[in-house]
């Protein structure tokens, strides 16, 4: 597998909704930074969003990537017409190969068969580019359903993008959400997690950690991903909260020792 970084790997110093830094990375200086740690893939999640770049700006940021030995992919949300048609052209100057979408909860209201019809033409201008979109799990949106769209659409073009942790929220374990999702994934999300009782007994709370230090099952969710492409990417994020930006980097560079470490005998 391809180890790289996500764009949500450092959603504070890129800024996001209101917590926006005075400075916030820029799509090169993530690319900087995936280069930095050694590591072959960059996935621009809709944190970056590619479309406010200029297409001289993709084409430099493609040649940087290739100087740098360097993939790239990119991601939006949902699966309007509009966005994902500007976002297979920006896909197409940055010689992509995948792009992530995480349908949203309006999408996860729509019936299937009336979501997998506003695909179809989508599926069909990407096959043309050669890219294949991969719909990530996420919390509006029950991996069931997802499996449900997957066999409606019947089109190697789509695929997922498999998160370990976001489906919790959808009320599954990660086991139950590999399990599902393992034979349709074709992009692989990589994070850790724990669950921290409250002090006073009322319930608790899931909270990231840097890759290792928690519950993900990663070992096991690498066995069940052993049937997907050799070449396919593991894009390392993390849920550092807010209170903790200023460990953003270190974070980061835990996790990324610790995926070399586990997927080095892979």
């Amino acid at each position: 597998m391809k180890l790289g970084l996500g764009s949500y790997a450092f959603r504070w110093s890129i800024g996001i909704k209101d917590r926006v830094p005075t400075h916030p990375m820029t799509a090169f200086d993530v690319l900087q930074a995936a280069s930095e740690y050694g590591l072959g893939v960059v996935q621009y999640a809709d944190n970056m969003p590619l479309d406010r770049l200029s297409e001289a700006e993709h084409h430099r940021l493609y040649e940087q990537a290739q100087q740098k030995g360097i993939a790239l992919e990119l991601g939006t949300q949902s699966f309007h017409a509009e966005e994902i048609e500007r976002y297979l052209a920006i896909g197409q100057r940055l010689h992509a190969r995948i792009m992530r979408v995480a349908l949203d909860a309006d999408d996860a209201k729509m019936p299937v068969s009336d979501l997998v019809d506003q695909m179809r033409p989508l599926l069909d201008t990407a096959r043309k580019a050669g890219i294949r979109i991969a719909i990530e799990n996420h919390f509006n949106f029950p991996s069931p359903r997802m499996v449900e769209v997957l066999e409606v659409a019947n089109d190697d073009t789509l695929g997922v993008c498999l998160d370990v942790a976001n489906s919790i929220c959808a009320g599954e374990w990660p086991e139950e959400t590999v399990q599902l999702l393992a034979p349709y994934t074709i992009n692989f999300h990589l994070k850790d997690y724990v669950i921290i009782p409250d002090e006073h007994g009322v319930g608790f709370t899931i909270q990231g950690v840097p890759l290792g230090q928690g519950r993900a099952p990663i070992a096991w969710i690498l066995d069940q991903l052993s049937h997907c492409d050799p070449d396919m990417s593991v894009l390392l994020e993390h849920w550092l909260p807010y209170d903790m930006a200023a460990s953003e980097r270190q974070w980061l560079d835990q996790t990324v020792a610790e995926a070399k470490k586990v997927l080095g005998g892979r």
